[in-house]
């Protein structure tokens, strides 16, 4: 009679296992990527990915790229797929919550659909200028700003993107106005603000840097809340007098259904992956600074990037659709 007792409160035990000690990884991980090959974002992926396979060689984990409608197909093939680990994904700032502000519509729900897992990166954006534009920092910027209200341009990598909202976010802090010339790409934005068809421009680091070097432009401050380790000499806009933060970060997240303890197995191997020497190396390449944070950390972040973006979006009564 007790033997039987035992078997049975064994078998119950059993079947209340973590789910996760039980799932994680499956036999094989799609890791999606929500914007085409040689992106950041499908950069980082392939970094994951790479760090699992060692982890898990009798696992196969395979970067996917679904790119489209600024990200949101990519993340809303993750919201929709099964919550069992078989699907997780990257994703960034719009598609998790900036685009929730800009389209009149998305196809699934940031808060309900999708479940972040953890913070990868933190990625800063350069206020760069042309050299013929004749200012050295952002008070002399500021300055020429206000002494010709409208007349100068600058350029961004898209309507809605990080780089359009955080220079309306300058203009509205700085009292200033500045006309938005709209890009289909990194490099072509920076390309204008060399030539000078655009006078300035908050873009991607990585992008300013490489001509900043060469003199092709010059970098006044960096967007993020505190200065980037591959560029201490540079301020932040904050140190410079401008309170604006925008910070180009990227994420990990999965289908909104999946347990909680499947999303922290998952967290407690990527985390790790992120930190680890060889990653950190791979990472400053593309001056990125791993985070690895929980997942309550990252969707604490989520629904502040969505207060942040707000106000700046209705001032300036950006829309996409």
């Amino acid at each position: 009679m007790i033997s039987r007792l035992v078997v049975t409160l064994l078998m119950i035990a059993g079947l209340a296992w973590p789910a996760a000690a039980q799932e994680w990884p499956p036999k094989t991980v799609h890791v999606i990527a929500p914007f085409g090959p040689g992106s950041t974002p499908d950069i980082v992926a392939r970094m994951i990915a790479e760090g699992l396979s060692k982890q898990y060689p009798n696992s196969t984990f395979v970067v996917e790229n679904k790119a489209g409608a600024s990200g949101n197909a990519g993340t809303d093939y993750v919201a929709k797929a099964a919550p069992d680990g078989t699907t997780i994904g990257v994703s960034i700032g719009g598609p998790l919550a900036i685009n929730t502000l800009l389209f009149s519509k998305l196809p699934y729900d940031p808060k309900k659909d999708i479940a972040p897992i953890t913070q990868l990166i933190t990625q800063p954006s350069a206020l760069t200028v042309s050299p013929e534009f004749g200012v050295n920092n952002v008070a002399e910027l500021i300055a020429k700003l206000k002494a010709d209200p409208g007349k100068y341009n600058f350029a961004s990598i898209g309507n809605g993107s990080l780089s359009h909202l955080a220079m309306e976010a300058v203009a509205i802090k700085s009292g200033t106005k500045i006309v938005h010339v709209p890009f289909t790409s990194s490099p072509q934005a920076v390309t204008a603000v060399m030539r000078n068809d655009a006078q300035m421009g908050c873009l991607p680091a990585i992008s300013a840097k490489v001509q900043a070097d060469a003199g092709k432009m010059k970098i006044l401050a960096v967007s993020t809340a505190t200065r980037s380790p591959f560029m201490p000499d540079v301020p932040t806009l904050k140190e410079s007098g401008i309170d604006v933060d925008a910070d180009a970060w990227m994420g990990l997240i999965a289908p909104g259904g999946m347990s909680k303890q499947l999303v922290a197995a998952i967290n407690k191997d990527v985390a790790a992956i992120v930190k680890t020497p060889e990653v950190r190396e791979k990472l400053a390449l593309q001056l990125m600074t791993p985070v690895g944070g929980t997942p309550e950390e990252f969707r604490a972040l989520i629904d502040r990037e969505v207060e942040r973006w707000a106000p700046v979006i209705k001032s300036a009564e950006i829309k996409v659709n």
